[in-house]
Formats: C-alpha cells, sequence, structure tokens
C-alpha cells in the first residue's frame, strides 16, 4: 500500500462488529478511507456513520428507507442506494479490505460476491461458513480471495496456526466463557429470562450472539467455522470453558507445544488484526496484565446442559444441509425467544427437531444453501408456533 491509505468498506456497519471497526478507523484518518457502509434499517445511524467518515457510497437493504436516507445525505458527494441489490453493489465497491460483519444468512450472497471478486474479507459473518461450508471455501480458492478471520477465537487461532507444518498440529482448542448460565443447573434453566441471558458476563455483543453465547451455540457454531478455516479433521477440535476468557483459544502441537493467543476481551483486538493484516496496528485496548488477574480457570462443558454442542458436532459430522438447517433452525428460535414466544431450553429444541423433520441433501450452489435455508426457517417457525 505504500502510503496510500487503505479503503474500507463495511457490510453491517451499524452493527457491533461495524461500529467496532469504525471507531479503529477513526483513530487512523491517515491510515484509512471509507468506500461503503451498509445497513439494514437503522437509517439514523447509517447517516451519522456516512458523514463521519465521509464514506462514498452508503446502502440500505431496506428499499422503503431510501427517501429518508436519501434526503439525509442530501448537499453530500455520497452516493446513496437501496434494497438488496444495493447491499452486493456495497460488496462489489473498489476497496482494499472488505469486513463483511451483516448478521446472520442475509450476509451469505453479498460476501459471496465479494469472494468472486478476489477481495481480502474481514470474516464475522459465521453463516458463509457454517451455512454455506463448502461452498464458500470452494469459491474462495477459485477467486483467489483472502479469508481473515474476525471472530476472537479463529483470529485467535489465525495468529498461531502453523500452516506450514499443518501435520504437526495434534488440536484446536476453542475456549468458551461458559456465558451467563455456566453455573446454573438444568432446574434453574427453565426459568430463566431473556433479560438474564442477554447480560454476558465478558462480552459486550448484540442480542442474537448473545442468546448464542447464553446456550454456548455460538461455540458450536464455531466449531463448524474451525472445520472449514483450518485444515484439522473435525475430532481434532476442541472446545474448554474458560470463564476469564483471556485465552481466546489455542494449537495443540505434537511435540507438546500448546500456543494461545491471549488477550483482553474487547473486539477491537481481532478487528484491528484483520484491519492491519499481515502488519499490526494499534489499539485503544488497555493493556493485558497477568498479575491483576491472578489465575485463568478452564473446564470441560456440560453436555446435557448445553446440548448445542452436540448438535452441532452431530450436524457437522452429517454434513450436506444439516449445518444449514441447524444455524436458520437456531436464528428462528432465539428471535422467538427474544420476543416471549418461547422458553430459553426450547431454544435447542426446536432446532433438533427441524434437523429431524427435514431430508439430508448435498449442497452445490448457493442456490441450494438458500432453498435449504427458506425450508428451515419454516420449519422451525411452525415449531415455535406450536411451543407458544
Amino acid at each position: 500500500m505504500n502510503n496510500e491509505r487503505k479503503k474500507v468498506s463495511i457490510l453491517g456497519s451499524t452493527g457491533s462488529v461495524g461500529t467496532n471497526t469504525l471507531d479503529l478507523l477513526k483513530r487512523s484518518p491517515k491510515s484509512f478511507k471509507v468506500s461503503a457502509l451498509t445497513a439494514n434499517t437503522n437509517v439514523n445511524s447509517l447517516v451519522e456513520q456516512a458523514k463521519a467518515t465521509n464514506a462514498e457510497f452508503v446502502a440500505i437493504a431496506d428499499p422503503k428507507k431510501y427517501i429518508e436516507l436519501k434526503k439525509a445525505l442530501s448537499g453530500t458527494k455520497i452516493e446513496v442506494a437501496a434494497g438488496p441489490n444495493s447491499i452486493i453493489e456495497a460488496a462489489l465497491r473498489d476497496c482494499d479490505f472488505l469486513m463483511a460483519s451483516i448478521v446472520g444468512v442475509a450476509g451469505l450472497v453479498p460476501t459471496m460476491e465479494a469472494v468472486k471478486s478476489g477481495k481480502i474479507i474481514g470474516l464475522a459473518n459465521k453463516e458463509c461458513l457454517v451455512s454455506a461450508g463448502n461452498v464458500f471455501v470452494d469459491a474462495v480458492k477459485l477467486n483467489r480471495a483472502t479469508i481473515i478471520p474476525v471472530d476472537s477465537e479463529h483470529s485467535a487461532i489465525f495468529q498461531v496456526f502453523d500452516t506450514n507444518q499443518t501435520k504437526t498440529v495434534r488440536r484446536v482448542i476453542l475456549t468458551a466463557s461458559g456465558g451467563p448460565f455456566r453455573k446454573f443447573n438444568l432446574k434453574e434453566l427453565h426459568n430463566v429470562t431473556c433479560e438474564q441471558a442477554l447480560n454476558h458476563p465478558n462480552w459486550n455483543m448484540g442480542a442474537k450472539i448473545s442468546i448464542d453465547s447464553a446456550t454456548m451455540m455460538n461455540k458450536g457454531l464455531e466449531l463448524i467455522e474451525a472445520f472449514y478455516l483450518f485444515p484439522v479433521n473435525q475430532d481434532a477440535i476442541e472446545i474448554l470453558i474458560h470463564p476469564e476468557s483471556i485465552i481466546h483459544s489455542m494449537v495443540d502441537y505434537i511435540d507438546g507445544s500448546v500456543l494461545a493467543q491471549l488477550a483482553p476481551p474487547d473486539m477491537r483486538i481481532p478487528i484491528a488484526y484483520a484491519l492491519g493484516w499481515p502488519k499490526r496496528i494499534k489499539t485503544p485496548v488497555k493493556q493485558l496484565k497477568l498479575e491483576e488477574i491472578g489465575r485463568l480457570s478452564f473446564m470441560a462443558p456440560d453436555q446435557d446442559k448445553f446440548p448445542s454442542l452436540r448438535l452441532a458436532r452431530e450436524a457437522l459430522k452429517q454434513g450436506g444441509n444439516a449445518p444449514t438447517i441447524l444455524n436458520a433452525a437456531n436464528e428462528i428460535a432465539v428471535s422467538s425467544f427474544l420476543t416471549g414466544k418461547i422458553n430459553f431450553l426450547t431454544i435447542t429444541n426446536i432446532v433438533e427437531e427441524t434437523l429431524k423433520q427435514i431430508n439430508s441433501i448435498s449442497l452445490t450452489t448457493i442456490d441450494d444453501v438458500v432453498q435449504t435455508d427458506l425450508e428451515a426457517r419454516r420449519v422451525a417457525k411452525n415449531l415455535c408456533l406450536s411451543e407458544s
């Protein structure tokens, strides 16, 4: 890049990852400039971000918001667009780095389009790998795109995984905080509230991922992601509860060495690593002082209390459309829980029953993924209705 500023686009700029990315960009105005920003429906935040960064292009997925967005940005030189195709247009805009942080399967198609254009992509969207799996990975290889994982766990592995000696890797160990219900028993979980589930002890995240952390489905989804990101066998990926959230993941080598990446629980660290890659950039995150933490603890997850881990591993082993079904059903179930239609433990019951009701098929195209996703959502919605 020499002395030129790196052009950055953000798909999902008003979400948690998007706002943290912009926080880092504004601290280094001489190093970065914004090419494109997108949002789903949040016009006010998108307008504020666009003006603050002097973005070249902004898009909002909801076409009904176009006039409001256009009016708010009148008098500026910022290009404006709306509707699902505008998000794809943003993904295809010229940039040096694209942050794919749209939550849910809505981020799959625009991220795939960015892959087809051979971009360097910071991947914060789980569904690209969980739902599309080999379809997505094959497209990355074919188009020589570069994927930098942004989840703190996968970023940690990315930093300590020796890609030149893959056969020396014995295990990949994903760490998990255990969420807000780590010490709860099954009886106590029956009556937990949405407010309790959203109250994560370590991380400040969006609603959906906070619930996934509470059920530990987020770790099941991360297990599937890790399989597609790193050349390891399914059985070589393990999950370990680490309540302090200081070690973000580890790689165990055949010589007995275990390499870990340590950092405070702040998403700006993995985001900064992706933004600056292959170099590191400065962040405002407080320096890690282990002497103040005192101890780091670890324990195996309770598979009975957190059946999401079993469901995710089973879906990965089954392959085909099973992970797509798992993800779609979970999105619907989490949404139903957030709106008070089902209780906490019913979330994983809905996912498991949806997996049972849909036939297994192989996936070869994005259309296959989208059709499976739609069917799984339909089944899961009906199951949620029967519970409410």
